[in-house]
């Protein structure tokens, strides 16, 4: 059974990748940290950017607030149902958090394990449940891949477009994945 999984989970399409970032809204990002130089701290400003409706969740700061969203101790504690839940812990602790998920009424569409994490058990027991698994991606890098703005700092992202950026609030360029779909008049 973890064979079939981890020959599953060792490539995804760029399809399918994009049709999740594409159809979530809420995210509950597990293992969120307050310290502005951390990778959770980092993927969750980029995810609230985007326009994503993130919790970040980390009993250690439960009831402060992150980049003006409240934290949440468990997942239990979110509140309205998730399309994704994202673990930013390590593979010992992933299987725990994927059963704190699959606990939720309704179930989350996607469980995103962050780089590195894997854990093939865990994701067999939510795919019996029909949820979505990802492991060992990040959700900020796939976006901007998929989107192109990976490629301003001089990543090869395989993508390859003419389109012009928007300039956003703050002055700031980004793409969006929206913007890689639909052709511009």
């Amino acid at each position: 059974m973890t064979d079939d999984i981890a020959a599953r989970h060792a490539r995804y399409a760029d399809s399918a990748i994009r049709a999740i970032l594409d159809g979530t809204k809420s995210v509950a990002l597990v293992g969120a940290s307050a310290n502005p130089a951390r990778p959770s701290f980092i993927v969750l400003k980029y995810l609230l950017d985007r326009g994503y409706a993130v919790t970040p969740v980390n009993p250690g700061l439960v009831g402060q607030d992150l980049l003006g969203r409240r934290v949440a101790g468990s997942l239990s504690e979110v509140e309205g149902p998730l399309d994704m839940v994202e673990i930013f812990r390590n593979s010992a602790a992933a299987g725990g958090i994927v059963d704190e998920a699959l606990a939720l009424d309704p179930l989350p569409k996607v469980i995103w394990m962050q780089l590195g994490v894997r854990d093939d058990e865990a994701a067999a027991r939510a795919e019996a449940q029909g949820v979505t698994v990802i492991m060992n991606r990040c959700p900020k890098i796939e976006y901007g891949r998929l989107s192109g703005e990976i490629g301003w700092t001089g990543v090869n992202s395989r993508i390859l477009s003419a389109r012009k950026p928007v300039l956003a609030k703050g002055g700031v360029q980004k793409l969006t994945i929206a913007d890689r779909r639909t052709p511009r008049s």
